[in-house]
C-alpha cells in the first residue's frame, strides 16, 4: 500500500562512485595528453587559473550533491521505519522517529494540530515542505547554472590574449613570441571550454538525480501523511460525517436487536404468568397435586386429611 523507493538515494551514490572511478581511470590513462595540453608550454597562467576555478566549482558542487544524497538517505530510512511502525498500529508513545527528520517534524506538527482541535491543511503543509527543501539545493543549482559559463569566460579571456598576440604580430612580422601568444590563447580557449563541458555533463547528471531523490522523498512524505497520519489525527467534516453515519448505522442495528430481545422477554413473561396461574389454588395444577396426595394416602393407607 505504501509505494516508496526507500533506497533510491543510495543507488544514486553508488552510481556516482562507479562513474567517478571510471572517470578517474580515464584521466590516468590519458595523463600524457593532459600534461601536454594543460600544463606544459603555457605562456601565461590564464589557463591554469581558469581551469582551476572550474575544477574548484565542480568539486564544491559535487560535495554539496553528495551531502544532499547522504542526508536524503537518512530521511528515507527514517520514513520507512515510521511507516512500518504506523502499519503495526503502535501508540504515540511507541513510535520511534528521529526528531530532526522531515517525517518526525510532520508527525509532531499534525499531532499538535490535532491536540488543539485545529483544522489540518495538508496542501499548506506540503507547500511549506517544498519551499523548505528547495533551499537545500540552492547552491548546487547555482553551480549548475554558472559552470558552463566559466568555460565561456575562459574562452573569452583566451581569445583576448590571442588578439593581443595577433596585434603584436601585425606590428612586427618577425615576432615569434607574439605568434606563440596567439597559439597559446587558442589552446587555452579550447582547454577551458573542454574542461567546463566535461564537468558540466558529469555534474548536471547528478544534480538532476538529486532533484529526483528530493521529489521521491517528498512524495513519500505526502503519501505517508495521506495514508497514515491524516486518518489517525485529522478532524475534517467529511471524516466526521462518515463517523456519524457509521454511528447511526450501529444505533439502528442495536435498536433492532433490542426490539427482538424485548419480544422474547414478553413471550417469556407470558409463559411464566401462565405457569404461575396453574400453580395457584383452584387451578388445574392444584387439582393435580390433590390427586397425587390422595393416591399416596391410599397407597400407604394413611388416614384421610381432616378438613
Amino acid at each position: 500500500m505504501f509505494n516508496f523507493r526507500g533506497k533510491y538515494s543510495r543507488n544514486i551514490l553508488l552510481r556516482m562512485i562507479i562513474l567517478g572511478a571510471l572517470a578517474a581511470a580515464g584521466l590516468v590513462a590519458s595523463y600524457p595528453f593532459i600534461t601536454e595540453f594543460y600544463i606544459q608550454n603555457q605562456v601565461t597562467a590564464v589557463g591554469w587559473v581558469v581551469n582551476s576555478g572550474i575544477l574548484l566549482l565542480f568539486a564544491l558542487g559535487i560535495g554539496k550533491v553528495v551531502a544532499g544524497l547522504l542526508s536524503y538517505m537518512r530521511e528515507e530510512s527514517a520514513l520507512l521505519k515510521f511507516a512500518k511502525a504506523l502499519e503495526q498500529n503502535l501508540d504515540d508513545s511507541e513510535l520511534s522517529v528521529r526528531g530532526s527528520s522531515i517525517i518526525g517534524q510532520r508527525y509532531r506538527t499534525i499531532r499538535e494540530l490535532s491536540r488543539q482541535n485545529a483544522p489540518i491543511n495538508h496542501s499548506a503543509l506540503a507547500s511549506m515542505l517544498v519551499a523548505q527543501e528547495s533551499t537545500r539545493t540552492s547552491f548546487p543549482r547555482y553551480i549548475h547554472h554558472i559552470l558552463i559559463l566559466t568555460g565561456v569566460f575562459g574562452t573569452i579571456i583566451s581569445l583576448s590574449i590571442s588578439l593581443i598576440g595577433a596585434s603584436n604580430l601585425l606590428q612586427a612580422a618577425q615576432d615569434v613570441e607574439s605568434m606563440g601568444l596567439v597559439i597559446h590563447g587558442m589552446s587555452t580557449a579550447l582547454s577551458t571550454t573542454m574542461t567546463a563541458i566535461v564537468c558540466y555533463i558529469f555534474f548536471g547528471y547528478f544534480y538532476m538525480k538529486l532533484n529526483d531523490v528530493q521529489a521521491n522523498l517528498l512524495s513519500g512524505i505526502e503519501q505517508a501523511t495521506s495514508l497514515y497520519l491524516l486518518p489517525r489525527y485529522a478532524q475534517n467534516p467529511d471524516a466526521l460525517l462518515h463517523e456519524v453515519a457509521s454511528l447511526v448505522r450501529g444505533l439502528r442495528n442495536a435498536a433492532e436487536s433490542m426490539e427482538v430481545t424485548q419480544g422474547r422477554y414478553a413471550e417469556t413473561t407470558t409463559r411464566v404468568s401462565e405457569m404461575l396461574t396453574e400453580l395457584q389454588p383452584g387451578g388445574s395444577g392444584s387439582s393435580d397435586i390433590q390427586e397425587i396426595k390422595r393416591l399416596l394416602r391410599s397407597g400407604f393407607r394413611l388416614p384421610e386429611e381432616e378438613q
